[in-house]
């Protein structure tokens, strides 16, 4: 079972780092739904931006942790880098 690690943009140009099993489904609810989270549902709509793939939860975790740990200037070098 895969997991994704991702990075949206919110309409205020914010980035939102998660983690999920489906992405698709994912960006649907931080779009559309009242499981999208609380940071995501006031700033509609989202678009994705950035997608990594990982074979365990606990892999998917760390770097989704690692990442929110990053400035907004190494995101935007990150989102480059893809």
């Amino acid at each position: 079972m895969s997991y994704f690690v991702y990075i949206l943009e919110c309409s205020d140009k914010t980035y939102y780092t998660g983690i999920a099993k489906d992405v698709t489904k994912r960006l649907d609810e931080h779009n559309n739904s009242s499981k999208g989270a609380k940071y995501t549902k006031a700033r509609r709509p989202v678009k994705l931006l950035h997608v990594e793939s990982y074979e365990d939860r606990s892999s998917a975790s760390k770097r989704e942790y690692a990442i929110k740990k990053l400035s907004r200037e190494q995101k935007s070098e990150l989102l480059k880098v893809k």
